[in-house]
């Protein structure tokens, strides 16, 4: 550790004005002042504007991070540093995330290399055209090759070759700066309490409001503080513990610590979908849904993917590639809050992070008020339809509410344009934004040509009607033991989809085969070596190897966050084992005493397909941003092999779902703790803690709503309490359990099996194209992500996405590409402070003047509710009295 320590040191702007300060003096460091210069330039404590300027050093008030780094590349040698940028080449080819621009240098250093490397003084003044493309990165020119190939070996090799990672974490750590206190479980379980209340509450809104890890994290930092300050410092001694209850200032890996124990029940438990589907009476209406069959399935369905956590930490927490862009934004905001702030000036910003956060905090939170409550049009701007709102094929096209929402204008809401926006890297959502407008064009093709009856049903809705055109009942099909019961549903016949929710589900069934297969070729060398890790954790912790926990970062024991994370303890693997037959026999429990019509075996096929996916659904997510479940795969699997069964298919797929998502979401907080430095004992006692939290009021929440609030999941439900999430729930258990695949594949829809053909057969043009189209254009090609965009209807539309793809090129392409600085400096925190003023302005309103309703009856909030788009009339094109025999689908009496 550099003998400076880690702690905060201010760092000052440069003005010409300013006396001198007497008592700084410059270490002493082998660089002129010039090379200083270019090594603070490419760390970012200057920016392009003053580089090359003539002002003293001696002005500049050094950080520990910027002492540190210049500390490492003093002490690099050039050979060991040509060592690490060969290797760096060889690591990050084809890393879409690694900047383009920073490989090319790389590539220019390498090819410059003297022949005679005891000759270094040659300076290569170079001009290249392709440098001069980038704005405000002067660092691009290679002005003195052996000083710059050890910079930016040393940034690769002590810090993180990704600038939004460096721009977020710092290359040293203090293992004595306190986390695990008593104050931290306190703290961070008392606002996961509240936190779990509002965000279960507000689940079955549509869109929904929730209390995000951003709001939460604005008030850990005054509950910390005020910790800090009333409460008396002393230590409590209880059954052979001391606890100390004040150990001093707030820091900043207690924050982060609380700040995890929140995020990890930030997310209501998928299964309250079952719980509502399953006890609801205008779904199932199950009577002998109990409280201890609740606990014994939440439990188990949000347990399992926690052990599922143990085998992935080689595959996706300890790599650097592995940076999970969706998490950066949770640290920025803990490191602007605690002050851990270098405030100096970039491209004539001076504002600090910590006031820049407030700011815009303020400004959102008023600003929120105009789309949600005073002019409501403005949020799901459906201007195109204000025109002609009872023309169905206006609607169908640009309608926000009940269309497909092509919409250049799509909002003025940032609930509705999305916090990932800014988060997500741009090549990302590109690829999902080109699938999603694909499956637009597909969506109407399907509807106009009025394939398989979608133009007598509305072109974008998750529910089912019956061949009437109208909602499907399964209560028409059900005897009084609610089973299914042939004889009824002859006469009533099977549920039809509507022409979106067709091709969602058809690309599905592609992405699955399509994800597997591609990924196995084109990223065949790190999934071999994800397996072998696998299969090492594994054994490691079922045959008890003596010298497991030796080296457990392995291959990735020389990656500078790895090796300060390796001072800490790690969680024993048997932990996790015992976390994993606990939460089995709970699951086994659940279908075994309760008539949940599942058989056990489904269990353990539910667990073997989420191990099976679970690398490649992971391992995705950790490097893109894009995440997709096996909801829809295991409903297909279950509901060939349990037919005629809603009920066992949504038990099943709960689990199908949950194991891989959980084990996702704890992934998440790990990485989180290992930018952060926090030990992964704590984390786990965190997670547990929180967990166990957030099961026990998401439950009580569920059933509060299930008897007390009226008309909860109807279309129209006055506090849009619609419940999208479980509607479509309940509709796809009806068209794969009640009905069954084959029913549906054999007699409806065909078409949706060959698929998965499909999906096989396009994994070869598209490597063809990754490897052998134009370079430039197909390294960012994520022909998995554009499948993905296929997935974003039914219910929502084109028009939440565009707002985003806006945003997007402007923060995470042009200002990354062009305002470094700036970016790394302010990007994440802008998000942060843009949804944190949403949540908060939202629960406010939503308390004061939507519980108990003060409607705004004026033009700004009720032209967007005109016509098709309020619910007037059906979205429906052709009347189904034109429907030979005034129906549509299978004719009576040959109904599959």
């Amino acid at each position: 550790m550099h003998k400076d320590g880690p702690e905060y040191i201010e760092l000052a702007n440069f003005d010409e004005s300013d006396p001198q300060p007497s008592s700084t003096k410059l270490p002493q460091w082998d660089f002129t002042d010039s090379q200083l210069q270019l090594v603070l330039l490419r760390l970012g404590v200057i920016s392009d504007e003053i580089y090359g300027t003539t002002f003293p050093l001696a002005n500049v008030h050094f950080s520990a991070e910027s002492r540190y780094m210049i500390d490492r590349i003093n002490e690099l040698p050039v050979a060991r540093a040509i060592e690490i940028v060969r290797d760096a080449l060889a690591d990050h080819k084809g890393d879409v995330n690694f900047l383009s621009e920073d490989y090319q240098l790389l590539e220019r250093l390498v090819s410059q290399i003297p022949d005679n490397t005891d000759d270094l003084d040659t300076k290569h003044e170079i001009a290249e055209k392709y440098v001069d493309t980038f704005k405000n990165k002067t660092y691009l020119h290679i002005v003195d090759w052996p000083l710059q190939v050890r910079l930016e070996a040393a940034l690769i090799h002590f810090h993180s070759p990704y600038p939004e990672i460096r721009a977020i974490t710092e290359p040293f750590d203090d293992p004595s700066i306190p986390v695990e206190t008593f104050r931290v479980y306190f703290i961070g379980l008392f606002w996961t309490f509240l936190g779990s209340l509002i965000n279960s509450f507000f689940y079955h809104r549509m869109p929904g409001i929730s209390l995000g890890t951003h709001t939460i994290q604005i008030l850990l930092l005054p509950s910390g503080k005020l910790w800090e300050k009333l409460v008396p410092r002393k230590t409590i001694h209880f059954g052979g513990y001391a606890i100390d209850l004040n150990p001093g200032p707030w820091t900043f890996k207690e924050m982060m610590l609380s700040t995890i124990i929140y995020l990890c029940s930030a997310s209501t438990p998928y299964l309250i979908n079952n719980i509502f589907v399953m006890k609801l009476d205008r779904f199932y209406g199950l009577t002998w849904v109990t409280w201890t069959f609740q606990i014994l399935f939440t439990l188990s369905t949000q347990l399992l993917g926690f052990s599922f956590a143990m085998i992935m930490k080689k595959v996706c927490v300890y790599p650097s590639k592995a940076i999970w862009p969706t998490i950066l934004p949770t640290i920025a905001l803990n490191k602007a809050l605690m002050n851990q702030d270098e405030n100096h000036a970039v491209h004539g910003w001076r504002i600090s992070r910590y006031a820049f956060f407030m700011v815009v905090f303020g400004a959102s939170f008023v600003y929120n008020w105009v789309p949600a409550y005073l002019f409501k049009a403005l949020s799901l701007f459906n201007w195109p339809t204000w025109i002609a709102p009872n023309l169905i094929h206006l609607v169908n096209v640009a309608g926000s509410n009940v269309g497909l929402g092509l919409n250049p204008i799509p909002s003025f809401d940032w609930n509705v344009l999305g916090s990932n926006s800014m988060v997500v890297p741009f090549y990302t959502y590109a690829n999902k934004y080109i699938g999603t407008f694909l499956g637009f064009i597909v969506i109407l093709v399907v509807y106009y040509t009025n394939n398989n009856w979608t133009a007598y049903l509305p072109i974008n809705s998750n529910r089912l009607y019956n061949n009437r055109a109208k909602l499907y009942d399964v209560h028409d099909i059900l005897d009084d033991k609610k089973l299914f019961d042939n004889s009824k549903y002859q006469q009533v016949g099977p549920p039809y989809f509507t022409a979106a929710n067709l091709v969602v589900y058809g690309a599905y069934f592609c992405l699955y085969p399509f994800a597997i297969l591609y990924h196995s070729i084109t990223e065949w060398q790190s999934m071999k070596a994800s397996f072998g890790n696998v299969w090492t954790t594994i054994t490691d912790a079922f045959l008890a190897r003596p010298d497991a926990s030796a080296n457990h970062y392995g291959r990735y024991a020389d990656d500078p966050h790895c090796k300060m994370m390796a001072r800490y303890p790690d969680v024993p693997n048997w932990w996790f084992v015992a976390i994993l037959v606990v939460s089995t026999v709970f699951a086994v429990s659940a279908v075994w005493f309760y008539p949940a019509e599942t058989p056990v075996w489904g269990i353990f096929f539910t667990i073997a397909i989420n191990f099976v996916f679970l690398i490649p659904l992971t391992s995705i997510a950790s490097v893109t941003g894009f995440s997709f479940g096996l909801n829809v795969l295991v409903e297909l699997i279950v509901g060939y092999a349990i037919p005629n069964s809603g009920v066992a298919l949504i038990t099943l797929k709960a689990y199908g779902y949950n194991i891989d998502s959980q084990a996702s979401n704890y992934i998440t907080d790990q990485k989180l703790a290992h930018y952060a430095k926090v030990p992964p004992r704590a984390i786990f006692k965190g997670q547990m803690m929180s967990t166990l939290l957030n099961i026990a009021v998401a439950l009580s929440v569920a059933n509060w709503q299930l008897a007390n609030v009226p008309d909860i999941c109807d279309p129209h439900q006055k506090d849009r309490l619609r419940c999208p999430g479980a509607n479509t729930y309940f509709y796809l258990s009806i068209q794969y359990g009640e009905i069954g695949p084959a029913k549906v594949f054999g007699g409806l829809y065909p078409v949706l099996k060959w698929c998965f053909l499909l999906g096989a057969v396009l994994v070869a043009p598209c490597v063809w194209l990754k490897y052998r189209g134009p370079r430039r254009v197909f390294q960012y090609f994520q022909p998995t992500v554009i499948i993905g965009g296929f997935l974003d209807f039914a219910p929502y539309n084109l028009l939440y996405y565009t707002g985003g793809l806006y945003l997007l090129f402007i923060f995470m392409y042009a200002i990354k590409r062009n305002y470094l600085l700036w970016w790394e400096k302010y990007n994440y925190i802008l998000t942060s402070a843009l949804s944190a003023g949403v949540a908060f302005s939202a629960l406010v309103i939503f308390f004061t003047v939507q519980y108990h309703p003060h409607p705004l009856l004026w033009w700004g909030n009720l032209v967007g509710e005109q016509g098709y788009e309020g619910g007037e009339r059906p979205p429906i094109w052709r009347d189904i009295a034109s429907a030979p025999d005034g129906y549509i689908g299978v004719r009576e009496g040959h109904f599959p």
